[in-house]
């Protein structure tokens, strides 16, 4: 029940005159743009797009490689998530700079998962024209990152983009060298890594660590859970973002548990290190994060909690 004192009333009207008295449109600016399978925050001067792609089912049995379903179920439980499946998100990441429009990681272009593919739609709600984006940055080249690179008929779907690879995960992928000692799970990566990136040819640069894509934003040798595996900083003076790509998967359970193996992971052993210490400098540093897999709209940021880590949402109204 509200209850409405004469003072308060008085301060309502009073409210309401000042409203009335604002120039015209003023009381009326449009909110900014928001729809379920997008969402903007700022940082400093660059703005942040989160993309929604949907999601993949998958099954817990020999998800995690060293520990039992049961105790992966319990964590799980812990964060109110199913514990009779994985489910795992895909977002991507873009971030406009003022001269460039940067996205990270191409989503999986509706050729993997049945219940993924959402991103072209939530892109056209967000007002962004694949023909817009002037750079393609990548974290790795797992089928789930860079399908969506090209159509199912093989067709470039962002015609004006360069294409920013880290060196290490292109040397390792694109030498057929590499493919027989690989993981039975790693080998297809080969085959998809020459079709999606075959129609950008001329169109694709390597960076080392510490080397720019565009001005504001660095790469950060993370390997383990690919060869070359990179997470990106974004800086726009003090503000900061980590796009961290797979990192972890679903931070409830790897950032909680961060030494537990996703079977993904290339270098398992590698993976838990680098995953350990890309927490703890996002966590110490208190820098804004974006996760692949993390719960839409996948950004807030990670705090330490006990000998594990725990994601802490961004503030909607705040971002």
């Amino acid at each position: 029940m509200t209850i409405l004192t004469r003072r308060g009333g008085a301060l309502l009207g009073a409210a309401a005159l000042a409203t009335a008295a604002l120039p015209r449109g003023a009381a009326a600016q449009p909110a900014p743009l928001v729809n379920p399978g997008f969402h903007r925050f700022k940082i400093g001067g660059f703005t942040v797009t989160t993309l929604f792609d949907g999601t993949a089912r998958l099954t817990l049995e020999g998800f995690v490689g060293n520990a039992p379903v049961a105790e992966v179920q319990a964590v799980l439980a812990k964060s109110f998530l199913p514990t009779d499946h994985y489910l795992t998100p895909y977002t991507v990441t873009v971030v406009e700079t003022g001269t460039a429009v940067v996205m990270f990681d191409a989503g999986t272009g509706g050729q993997l998962s049945p219940q993924a593919g959402r991103m072209a739609a939530n892109m056209a709600a967000a007002g962004l024209d694949p023909a817009r984006i002037t750079h393609v940055v990548f974290t790795h080249f797992h089928g789930d990152h860079i399908t969506g690179l090209t159509t199912a008929q093989n067709q470039a779907v962002f015609p004006n983009a360069e294409i920013v690879v880290p060196a290490a995960e292109w040397r390792f992928w694109t030498d057929a060298s590499n493919e027989g000692p690989a993981p039975a799970r790693q080998k297809p990566n080969f085959a998809n890594t020459a079709r999606r990136f075959g129609p950008y040819q001329g169109k694709i640069r390597q960076v080392q660590e510490g080397q720019e894509a565009v001005p504001g934003i660095r790469a950060v040798s993370a390997f383990g859970h690919s060869p070359g595996h990179t997470c990106w900083h974004v800086s726009d003076g003090p503000a900061q973002l980590m796009v961290l790509g797979d990192i972890t998967h679903r931070p409830e359970l790897f950032a909680r548990r961060p030494e537990l193996q996703v079977m993904f992971d290339f270098d398992p052993t590698t993976a838990v290190e680098t995953r350990k210490r890309m927490l703890d400098r996002v966590a110490t540093d208190r820098i804004h994060v974006t996760g692949y897999h993390f719960p839409f709209p996948a950004h807030g940021f990670i705090a330490k909690e006990g000998q594990g880590y725990r994601y802490v949402p961004a503030d909607w109204a705040a971002s």
